[in-house]
């Protein structure tokens, strides 16, 4: 009975949070989140990822949450970086829908073959009960060095 009287608590408290609030808290988890795959750390990954997470890449790749994790576990890429351009981060919230775009940095060895590229995102997170969750994201393909500012 405690347990269902915090989770309502902490339900209301989210659902109660302002605009400015939702937005901080939607983009620290996401700079959490993307922390968390640069250091390969699939537990934070698991927490923050929906269980139907769906991941679609600019060349019409779909990976699930389980693909991602494994990847992290296995360590199958190793990051130099793996960071969202300063200042280029935006969250939109509509309600218990929030949508974060910004332009990420990725230098990595993936596969034995090192990878210096950029690309713009789109994740999109929930509010749920337990709190916000990532859902969708979207990579772009890798921009051309003259683009990638």
């Amino acid at each position: 009975m405690l347990g269902t009287a915090i989770t309502v608590l902490i339900s209301m408290t989210d659902v109660n949070a302002s605009p400015a609030d939702d937005i901080k808290a939607v983009a620290a988890l996401d700079t959490q989140y993307q922390n968390a795959v640069k250091e390969n750390n699939a537990a934070t990954m698991d927490r923050i990822l929906a269980e139907d997470f769906a991941l679609v890449t600019g060349r019409g790749k779909a990976y699930g949450k389980g693909e991602l994790l494994k990847a992290a576990r296995e360590k199958q890429v190793i990051y130099e970086h793996q960071e969202e351009e300063a200042g280029s981060q935006k969250v939109r919230v509509w309600s218990d829908t929030a949508v974060v775009t910004a332009l990420l940095w990725i230098k990595a060895v993936q596969e034995g073959n090192p990878v210096d590229y950029k690309l713009w995102f789109s994740d999109t997170y929930v509010r749920t009960p337990t709190g916000w969750r990532y859902v969708f994201g979207q990579a772009s393909l890798p921009l051309p060095k003259a683009d990638a500012k």
